[in-house]
């Protein structure tokens, strides 16, 4: 009797053993992700690097140098979505299903959706702004920089410091980024610094002095980038006044990415708390939209020659984690073409310069004989048919033109394909090295690796978005006849918390908020009775919507909002 109870027992202990034991097991699992941390983080992106774009650098380097791998696919993880929220193109409204660089960046930096061309705020009429992780290592006394092939006001870059409706406002962006404390600048774009009479693109003032008032080295070519002393603090630097030139069209005072990537390193690397830094290859993407073949591939290699630089030093300093992806694809790549199973790389790198760098001769090309002379200077083509060049002097369509013809000439030589000039919808890979890499495995969503930065690193994104949206809200808004800015009056007192109630029948607007209440009549010509009383104020109705000035909303709240234009949002 006492045996047979004892085998039970033993039984049933042995069978808890096998249903519990996993269990266990995933939840250490689980606790030492949570507490895997690192000192530094590293994000980089490769902006329109798809599959395709990463097998073609590849497969460049496997058969044309002798190197069958790149320094990316020594750590790969897995793969993460790329779509966006719903949002507007103009007049139609978009799935957001293909994504632009703009929402795709804030899903990485913030860990959260938005519309196309949002950079850091939410997908709202009265939007509130994201924080990133940039901006949450920045407030845990963190080192902080963003480094980049484009313009450093441009979209990706943009989403880590700085918060606007529309990525194209990127005067407000330099501006931000003065305010915002990142650390290392390094990039393109010294035109949104600079003002029109320094032959810039703002209409109020440089700001490069501000940067130095603040501390700031401001450097512009790589001989003083490289002369940077390490313990330079902060440092801006701008190459180009715009995006810094294709590889191939570089001179020797235009730095590389890893020139750019290994000197902000440095110097970050300088705080006891540690650093965040964000950094782009960007022009990938740029190569791709025009489907210049060529220069995307070196522009590839460049990119994977940063990563080898910070993975070096993330290897060497023991405590940083590298995380590596793409914001999406870009041109619906394709290598092979015309059902022939051949790709000609020996021809994948005997274009001289890039596209961009002859399409304005191109352009200005009205022969056959100008066309072809251009071509076989730039190229190894000598037997340009009357047709081709028939075709580059029409024009492939689209917004590139002679460019864009002369580009899909050279990729059908080359025996590869595009399927047009955007972007695509494909999952992109992620890459990753130290305690960040279980936690971006697999199949993931883009904003895993904002979650996921913010978790390796120790820092509050909702504390630093708190914040930010205890300072500004960013509406929608419109300019009146009376040329002041106009803004929603349900959507903005709602975001304000009042109530509203809007006949747009009898034109009368009640707004409640605690015991304010604003009764708003107007009559046909839009003069306004407010309370009762005749009142000289500026408002408009359109399709139904009424829009009021900024003094309305004072007076409801009893706030002194106050309008941003550069940036175009509310101050509280």
């Amino acid at each position: 009797m006492k045996k047979t109870l004892k085998s039970a027992l033993a039984g049933c202990l042995a069978v808890m053993m096998l249903t519990t034991a996993p269990v266990f097991a995933e939840d250490a699992v689980q606790k030492d992700n949570e507490k895997a941390s690192s000192k530094n983080l590293i994000v980089l992106i490769g902006d329109g690097m798809g599959p395709a774009q990463v097998s073609a650098a590849r497969n460049y380097l496997k058969y044309n140098k002798g190197t069958d791998h790149l320094t990316l696919d020594s750590i790969y993880v897995g793969q993460a979505t790329t779509f966006a929220d719903r949002g507007e193109d103009g007049d139609i409204i978009v799935s957001g299903v293909v994504t632009d660089s703009a929402s795709a960046g804030t899903a990485f930096a913030t860990g959260h959706k938005t519309y196309n061309a949002g950079i850091s705020v939410s997908n709202e009429e009265v939007s509130k702004p994201f924080a990133s992780v940039i901006e949450a290592a920045e407030l845990a006394g963190k080192a902080t920089g963003l480094v980049t092939t484009t313009r450093i006001t441009h979209a990706t870059p943009a989403v880590y410091a700085s918060h606007v409706r529309s990525r194209d406002n990127e005067n407000a962006i330099a501006s931000q980024y003065l305010e915002s404390g990142v650390d290392v600048l390094f990039g393109g774009g010294s035109a949104n610094f600079l003002s029109k009479e320094e032959g810039g693109k703002r209409s109020d003032k440089s700001i490069t002095a501000d940067f130095e008032a603040k501390g700031y080295t401001y450097v512009k070519d790589k001989t003083s980038l490289l002369a940077l002393p390490d313990k330079a603090g902060k440092a801006l630097g701008l190459f180009s006044g715009s995006h810094i030139p294709y590889v191939n069209d570089r001179t020797a005072e235009t730095p590389s990415l890893a020139d750019m990537t290994g000197k902000a390193l440095s110097i970050l690397s300088q705080e006891k708390n540690g650093f965040a830094i964000m950094i782009e290859g960007g022009r990938i993407d740029h190569a791709a939209h025009g489907n210049d073949f060529p220069s995307m591939v070196q522009e590839v290699l460049d990119f994977d020659a940063a990563v080898k630089t910070a993975l070096e030093f993330a290897k060497k300093d023991g405590n940083t984690s590298v995380v590596i992806t793409a914001d999406h694809e870009t041109g619906g790549l394709s290598l092979s073409r015309d059902n022939i199973y051949e790709l000609n790389f020996e021809l994948w790198d005997k274009q001289k310069h890039s596209s961009e760098a002859i399409a304005g001769s191109l352009k200005a090309a009205k022969t056959i004989a100008e066309v072809k002379k251009i071509v076989e200077g730039n190229t190894w083509i000598k037997d340009l048919t009357d047709e081709e060049a028939k075709q580059i002097l029409n024009g492939d369509g689209s917004s590139y033109g002679p460019e864009g013809a002369y580009n899909a000439i050279i990729s059908k030589r080359l025996l590869i394909g595009w399927s047009g000039h955007g972007h695509s919808a494909v999952d992109v890979g992620v890459w990753a090295y130290g305690p960040i890499a279980d936690k971006v495995k697999g199949q993931i969503d883009n904003t895993r690796v904002a979650t996921a930065s913010a978790e390796v690193l120790g820092v509050d994104l909702n504390e630093a978005t708190s914040r930010l949206q205890e300072k500004y809200i960013y509406p929608k808004f419109k300019t009146g006849s009376s040329n002041q800015p106009l803004f929603p009056a349900k959507a903005l007192a709602e975001a304000l918390g009042a109530q509203v109630d809007w006949d747009s029948k009898a034109r009368v607007v009640t707004i409640t908020s605690g015991s304010n209440v604003l009764k708003l009549q107007l009559d046909s010509s839009n003069k306004v009775t407010l309370n009762d009383k005749a009142v000289n104020l500026a408002v408009e109705v359109d399709h139904g919507k009424l829009y009021l000035p900024l003094e309305a909303f004072n007076q409801l709240t009893g706030k002194a909002l106050k309008w941003d234009p550069l940036s175009e949002r509310l101050v509280k």
